[in-house]
C-alpha cells in the first residue's frame, strides 16, 4: 500500500520558519516527481514546489521562490519543504503528491496524495 504522510505543520509567527516532511512508502519513486501543494480556506489548491526523485531538479511557484526550499533524502524516502520568512498568506493545509508520466495518455498525473498538514502563520 502506497502512502505519503506529511508532518511538521504548526503555528508560527510571521517571519518564522517551519520544515515539512513527506514520508513515502509502499513502492519505489525513482520515476516520480514529488510535489507540495497547499489549500487555504475558501481557495483553490495551488502548486508550491516540485522535485524530481532521480535527479533532484526543483521548481517553485513564484509566490514562494527564494523563501521555500524543497529537498529529498533518498535513504529515508522523504521529501522536505523548508519554509522561511513565512507570511500570513502562507497559511494553508499543505499536501504532498507523487506525479509520474503516463505513456498511455502522454500526460503527467498525480497518483498519490497525502492527508495534509496544517500550517498557520500569525501576523
Amino acid at each position: 500500500q502506497v502512502q505519503l504522510v506529511e508532518s511538521g505543520g504548526g503555528l508560527v509567527q510571521a517571519g518564522g520558519s517551519l520544515k515539512l516532511s513527506c514520508a513515502a512508502s509502499g513502492r519505489t519513486f525513482n520515476d516520480y516527481n514529488i510535489a507540495w501543494f497547499r489549500q487555504a480556506p475558501g481557495k483553490e489548491r495551488e502548486f508550491v514546489a516540485r522535485i524530481t526523485w532521480s535527479y533532484g531538479n526543483t521548481y517553485y511557484a513564484d509566490s514562494v521562490k527564494g523563501r521555500f526550499t524543497i529537498s529529498r533524502d533518498n535513504a529515508k524516502v522523504t521529501v522536505y519543504l523548508q519554509m522561511n520568512s513565512l507570511k500570513p498568506e502562507d497559511t494553508a493545509v499543505y499536501y504532498c503528491a507523487a506525479q509520474r508520466y503516463m505513456m498511455s495518455t502522454g500526460r503527467m498525473t498525480y497518483d498519490y496524495w497525502g492527508q495534509g498538514t496544517q500550517v498557520t502563520v500569525s501576523s
